[in-house]
């Protein structure tokens, strides 16, 4: 059995990955794998609690975990669908190149 020691470990690891992917990172589509990336971190820190903790804990962290891997499917799609909208519109998908407020 993994410590819950070493999956915080590697989550948090996860979640900062995810975080300097966000802040670098200037392609939409690299910041939007990103934000999954941070999503997959809570998941596993979710999961892994509820194994180490078990019983009520343990079905709630599974519960908690479904449903960020249903908000996380959910924000892919509206996040391409805007992604797609943006390149049509400004033939970029560099963050830094379109700017939104003007036509």
């Amino acid at each position: 059995m993994i410590p819950t020691g070493d999956v915080l470990i590697v989550a948090l690891t996860m979640f900062a990955l995810g975080l300097l992917g966000v802040i670098i990172r200037r392609n939409i589509l690299i910041v939007l794998m990103s934000i999954e990336l941070m999503l997959n971190s809570v998941n596993l820190t979710l999961v892994g609690f509820a194994r180490a903790h078990g019983g009520s804990v343990g079905t709630a962290g599974h519960g908690f975990s479904f449903l960020i891997v249903a908000l996380a499917a959910a924000e892919a799609a509206v996040g391409l669908a805007i992604v797609v909208a943006v390149f049509r519109s400004y033939r970029t998908v560099n963050v830094n190149n379109v700017n939104l407020m003007k036509r």
